[in-house]
Parts: C-alpha cells; sequence; structure tokens
C-alpha cells in the first residue's frame, strides 16, 4: 500500500489522486504498485464507470519515475517485470480522463497519454525528457505520442527532450480541451459525470473500438466494430436507449 495515491468513488466516477506534491508527484515502486491495484479495481466495481487521474497540488501533474529509484538497477531482469504504471492506466476498459496541471514530464506525460481525454490548465508543460538522462522512455511514449500528434511533433519532444506549453500542446492535439487551471477538476468532473450517465455497455464497447484503431487496419477494424455494435443491440440499455427517444427524455442506464 502506498499512502501517495488517494482514491474516491462516488457517482458512478472513481477518482485517482497522485498524492506527493513534494516532490512533484513522481511515482515510486510502491505508487506503482497501488496505482496497479486501484486500476483493476475500477474494472472489477460495476458502480464505477469513468475513472479521472489527477496530481495534488499545482505544480505538477507527475514528474514520472522517481528518479532515486532508478539508480541502482543491478536486477535488470527485474527491472524487465516491474510494474509499468501508465501501462496500468491504459489497460483500464473504462473511460480515463486525466486533467493536468504543472509538470507533466516523462512517464507523467506517458500516464497522460494512456488516458482517453486529456484537459490541460494554462500551467501545464510537457515533456519526454528521457532522452536527456541516457535512455528511452518504457511506458509508451515513443508509440502513443505519435499517433495523437503525428511523427514530426512527437520526434521534436522526443528526441530533444524539450518541454512544450499547454499552448502548443493544444495546437498540436497533445490534449483534448485547454482551461484555466481553476477550471480543471470542473471540466473533468462535468466530462466524467457526462459519460458515466451513459449506457456502461456502450461506452465501454466504444472505448475498446477507438482503441483497436490504433492498431488495426482499416477493413479490420470496421469489422470489429460491426461486431461490437451487434453485441450492443443485444443489451437491455438499446429499449433504453429508444424509449428515451421516443418520450424525448435522457436515458436512464
Amino acid at each position: 500500500m502506498s499512502d501517495h495515491i488517494e482514491y474516491s468513488a462516488k457517482d458512478g466516477v472513481g477518482r485517482i489522486v497522485l498524492a506527493r506534491p513534494e516532490k512533484l508527484n513522481a511515482i515510486t515502486k510502491e505508487m506503482a504498485r497501488e496505482l496497479r491495484r486501484i486500476c483493476l479495481d475500477i474494472d472489477a466495481d460495476d458502480k464505477v464507470r469513468v475513472a479521472t487521474i489527477t496530481g495534488a497540488g499545482d505544480r505538477a501533474f507527475s514528474a514520472g519515475s522517481d528518479l532515486n529509484g532508478l539508480a541502482d538497477l543491478s536486477d535488470l531482469w527485474a527491472f524487465r517485470n516491474r510494474v509499468e504504471y501508465a501501462a496500468a492506466v491504459r489497460d483500464v476498459r473504462k473511460p480515463v480522463i486525466a486533467g493536468l496541471k504543472g509538470w507533466v514530464l516523462g512517464g507523467g506525460l506517458e500516464m497522460a497519454l494512456a488516458a482517453d481525454i486529456r484537459v490541460a490548465g494554462r500551467s501545464a508543460k510537457f515533456g519526454g525528457p528521457e532522452v536527456t538522462r541516457g535512455w528511452v522512455g518504457g511506458g509508451g511514449a515513443t508509440q502513443m505520442l505519435p499517433r495523437l500528434v503525428g511523427y514530426g511533433q512527437a520526434a521534436r519532444m522526443l528526441l530533444v527532450g524539450d518541454p512544450v506549453d499547454a499552448e502548443n500542446a493544444f495546437r498540436i492535439g497533445l490534449v483534448e480541451e485547454l482551461v484555466e487551471d481553476s477550471e480543471v477538476e470542473k471540466r473533468i468532473g462535468a466530462l466524467a459525470a457526462a459519460m458515466a450517465a451513459l449506457s456502461p455497455v456502450a461506452v465501454q464497447s466504444t472505448k475498446a473500438a477507438i482503441r483497436a484503431a490504433l492498431s488495426t487496419p482499416l477493413e479490420a477494424g470496421i469489422r470489429y466494430e460491426n461486431e461490437i455494435h451487434v453485441i450492443c443491440m443485444a443489451d437491455k440499455d438499446r429499449m433504453e436507449g429508444i424509449k428515451a427517444f421516443q418520450e424525448k427524455r435522457q436515458g436512464r442506464f
């Protein structure tokens, strides 16, 4: 267990807070294990339909891995099989919304990339500085960033290691929304509430289809989408959606 990850769930929304602000919410081994456990619990809890992830304080979402924990790597095989915290976020079947303020660096950037929607405050600064330390990030940045912003922008960020401010991050498509810092929690809360009110079968199926598009040829992806469509049409939420449309009201899923 880690004292530096806070988790709560209410009204269908699971809220993860990286709570080590004095260290820019840098992730320790214990925090990585706890984050993975929480992510698994989110998927297992039918009452939770969507998750948000934020960092405590105003200085950082997360500066990535605590480098003190990387100083001694005498057992590289154990390191190879470490808990990869960005992957834990990426593997959540339910939607994940990241609220980003301050530094979003290294593994912090990879956690943000692992989310489905990113809302940034104007103080946010994004960077992949691993190349300046002598290694490549291991949490997905080289694979996810080009898919989000294109090859050239990803290369500029990852091969140089210089940070990108919030305005430029929004311009190149690294974040989906840019708001004032004071509005970040409110905005991700509104997005989460909207998703939590929808059919969980439809929402999770849609996420699965969108994610499949990242690694599936177009024709195979369209066939996959159709199969998921058929599954959704067999669920009881379909009739509630039709009834709500006929009665000119919001669906109750």
